[in-house]
């Protein structure tokens, strides 16, 4: 027997037709790439958004059409999240920091008809453009008529105006009813072994999994809120802010290209900010700006850290010298991303000190929906004893199956587990704590030593900026832990003096064998420590250099 309920699927036009109905006066200020703030409500997103859909019909997409985008944070972003995805066209975010090499490859291995782009792309537009002739059919510039650039492009590929192209179409489109399963958005993996690939979402996986970000225990937005997306929308949805905040009413302050410490500082404080999310290096630029400067934070009361481990001093500095709660959550592109956030339950809520901060530095627990464990190399299941690593595997409606353009179900197991390739521990609460990826983790002499541990110890010396571990050879033990770090400005480091930020705190055997100082470490186009680059840099380094 089937249940007397309204069958009605999950769609992302429902996002904002709700938020422009019941949060009809939150805002969505964004900073311009050209200067100066824009700012209107989720009404007038709404509005544009069904305008952009008429608009792109009137471009010849169809439904299914991948609709690509160079884009910072900003309200004409957003109206693409909304009006090519509602109108069941493929939302296409492309990441404007990779090479134009992969950016020509994930057009093509797309099959994007479109590519809307900021003028700050300008150069990577033309760069790109003749490697998609015959495909790309025009490049929209988001802009007025005022600031369009004078871009060459091969024949065939139209030039756009964005505002000349929405002042052509009529605000009389409707949002139509389809299969909740319909493909939304595309996002591609970084590319850090090999080409990147292609993750599909659909509208049913993205409506679930904003639902679940918006639980108290996860990011928790509220319509009091004005939340800072600091990640870009082309990094995984921005880790699906701009769908949660418009489905709970809380406004979006967009920083368009400007992440600098300064910048943020001043846009959180002008703009009200409450809560913000981006990568660690974002916010260890934040703080060396307000230390130096003296600026404080008025009215922030939270930061979510993701994309790569949280230092422990960030959640104690921004706790102790500006009253922001860090929280620290995990995920992947295949996970959309969001598959853990890191809040207290009721049996450690009483911690404080180290015993709190032992458990705060963990990635954290599983939202509803997702399931997850980790497993030896043969495949067994190991114990949730928070003592045990193993390879860490994931379920859910949000998780991807298989990659853009092969077989669904290709990418899981027999019992349709996803591998991330992530080496964890789960503790009996819960929690899981990222230990290495499993291509970076140090196996020295069998046992297996956590580059990100050590990584986060370093960087809490006074004079590291930043830290990177790699597996180093070794004659005896076939590899041990090279420390590689960048002094802060004006700062030396000492080596032994560094070395001594680790005893008590790690078995000895653990210890670095040597450390390199560099002027600056290699970050993919997320942000991303580049540990291929220095593996290949530093792998013989200890025997060439009598350390071994």
């Amino acid at each position: 027997m089937l249940g007397l309920m309204q069958d009605q699927p999950l769609l992302i036009s429902q996002i904002i037709t709700h938020a422009a109905r019941h949060h009809a006066t939150a805002e969505v200020v964004s900073k311009m790439v050209e200067g100066g703030i824009h700012r209107y409500t989720y009404t007038d997103l709404e509005r544009r958004s069904r305008r952009l859909a008429r608009a792109l019909q009137h471009l010849d997409v169809d439904a299914g059409d991948r609709v690509a985008t160079l884009a910072w944070n900003g309200y004409r972003h957003l109206e693409l999240y909304y009006g090519v995805s509602g109108m069941q066209a493929v939302c296409h975010t492309v990441n404007p920091r990779l090479p134009p090499d992969d950016v020509a490859f994930i057009l093509k291995d797309a099959g994007s008809v479109l590519l809307f782009a900021e003028t700050s792309f300008s150069a990577l537009v033309e760069a790109v453009a003749p490697r998609v002739a015959g495909q790309l059919r025009a490049v929209v510039i988001m802009a007025d008529r005022a600031r369009m650039p004078n871009l060459v492009l091969p024949p065939g590929m139209a030039l756009l105006c964005y505002e000349e192209v929405m002042a052509a179409a009529d605000e009389t489109y409707v949002w139509p009813v389809f299969d909740e399963r319909t493909a939304a958005s595309l996002c591609y993996t970084s590319g850090t072994t090999g080409r990147p690939k292609g993750v599909l979402y659909s509208h049913r996986s993205t409506l679930l999994h904003a639902y679940a970000t918006s639980m108290p225990d996860a990011i928790g937005l509220r319509s009091v809120d004005r939340f800072l997306p600091v990640v870009p929308m082309f990094h995984v949805n921005a880790w699906g802010t701009p769908y949660a905040a418009p489905m709970t009413g809380a406004s979006l302050v967009m920083p368009g290209r400007h992440l600098d410490g300064a910048s943020l500082a001043g846009l959180m404080n002008e703009e009200r900010v409450t809560m913000a999310a981006g990568v660690p290096t974002v916010w260890l630029g934040l703080l060396q700006h307000l230390r130096a400067s003296g600026q404080l934070l008025v009215t922030a009361q939270r930061v979510m850290i993701g994309g790569s481990a949280c230092p422990r001093m960030l959640c104690e500095a921004f706790d102790a010298e500006y009253g922001v709660r860090v929280s620290q959550g995990w995920g992947m592109t295949e996970t959309s991303p969001v598959g853990t956030y890191n809040t207290p339950k009721a049996s450690n809520a009483h911690l404080t000190g180290e015993a709190e901060m032992a458990m705060r530095v963990k990635q954290g627990r599983v939202l509803y929906g997702i399931d997850m464990r980790i497993v030896d190399d043969a495949g067994h299941e190991l114990p949730r004893d928070g003592v045990r690593s193993g390879n860490l595997q994931v379920r859910g409606p949000w998780v991807c199956s298989a990659y853009y353009g092969e077989q669904p179900g290709s990418a899981l197991d027999a019992e349709g587990w996803f591998s991330t390739g992530d080496v964890a521990s789960i503790d009996p609460d819960g929690y899981m704590e990222i230990t290495d990826r499993s291509k970076d983790v140090v196996k020295s002499g069998g046992e297996w030593i956590s580059s990100i541990q050590l990584e986060n110890i370093a960087v809490s010396h006074p004079d590291v900026a930043e830290a990177a571990i790699v597996a180093a050879k070794h004659p005896k033990w076939d590899e041990r832990p090279l420390l590689i770090v960048v002094p802060k400005p004006d700062r030396s480091i000492d080596k032994d003096d560094l070395l001594r930020v680790y005893e008590g705190k790690v078995p000895k055997w653990w210890l670095p064998d040597d450390v390199v100082v560099v002027a600056e470490l290699p970050h993919t186009a997320t942000g991303k420590l580049q540990k291929n680059a220095l593996r290949g840099q530093f792998r013989n380094y200890l025997i060439e250099n009598g350390a071994a």
